[in-house]
């Protein structure tokens, strides 16, 4: 993510193909109130001053799973859990004055649906494919009380995917708070939590190779992600799931948000490891 943007400015090269990470929901959207633990975290540098923004999920009242570029070269970070968090944006004062993103929590919703943090934690990120080891958590300052988080799997889960596809539900829905369309003349960000429903493409290949899911962003199909979901979940399922089998990672076209996305597997034991480390 570019700064003010919400771009990185990160670019892998594998077989001669450029790829970045990702960023907002795409085609066939809708509001996502169905996942209320999907905050929009906005990260600051060590002068305090905003760098970029990406997604993310809770997976206990402190504990914010998402990508390990969102938590790389910065030192703290503010959660937003409004499913219209930063709705109200208003560029000439760069300030949302109903919940006070990016700058601060409104009066009222620290420690309810805003929280601060001072701990950012990497999964030893690299951007390096195709394990790029993009995971990353961000340690809550206040406690989010919710009836509901998210979900791990099981080590190994969306391997049985890989074989007797026919057999298999195909369905994984997106959830975050990036674009939702952009090209070279024109960008659209409605600064909301919003989610859409994509299928399976691989996870057998060069780019995937049992570390990354490969899904479609085809508004003929349903959606996908684009720049500002960077970190968000990737749920196994109907929007009615809440289990996180991947984390929006990068896609592979810098001026549109349409082809493929890629996000980095949650079922992978060292992965799991290391997450339960912080739940315990």
């Amino acid at each position: 993510m570019f700064k003010k943007i919400f771009v990185v400015a990160i670019l892998f090269i594998l077989l001669a193909v450029a790829v970045m990470p990702a960023a907002a929901i795409t085609g066939k959207y809708e509001k996502d109130f169905d996942h209320p633990f999907v905050g929009l975290a906005v990260f600051y540098d060590a002068n305090g001053e905003f760098s970029h923004r990406c997604s993310g999920s809770l997976l206990s009242p402190t504990v914010f799973l998402t990508a390990g570029h969102c938590v790389d070269g910065v030192i703290s970070a503010r959660i937003y859990f409004q499913q219209d968090a930063g709705a109200h944006y208003d560029p000439l004062t760069e300030l949302d004055p109903v919940t006070g993103y990016p700058d601060y929590c409104a009066a009222g919703t620290e420690g309810v649906v805003c929280a601060t943090s001072d701990q950012l934690e990497s999964f030893d990120y690299s951007g390096v494919l195709p394990n790029t080891h993009d995971a990353g958590m961000v340690i809550l300052d206040q406690s989010i009380d919710l009836l509901e988080y998210g979900e791990l799997p099981d080590a190994g889960f969306l391997d049985k995917l890989a074989t007797q596809r026919g057999l298999q539900d195909l369905t994984f829905t997106d959830s975050g708070y990036g674009l939702s369309y952009t090209n070279p003349k024109f960008t659209a960000s409605y600064r909301e939590r919003l989610m859409a429903q994509s299928k399976l493409v691989n996870l057998r290949s060069a780019l995937t190779d049992g570390y990354n899911l490969q899904t479609s962003n085809n508004p003929g199909i349903g959606g996908g992600t684009c720049f500002g979901d960077s970190g968000g979940p990737i749920f196994y399922g109907d929007n009615e799931s809440n289990l996180i089998v991947g984390i929006t990672s990068f896609g592979m076209n810098a001026n549109v948000c349409a082809g493929v996305d890629f996000a980095y597997r949650v079922d992978q034991a060292a992965l799991l490891e290391w997450i339960e480390g912080f739940l315990h």
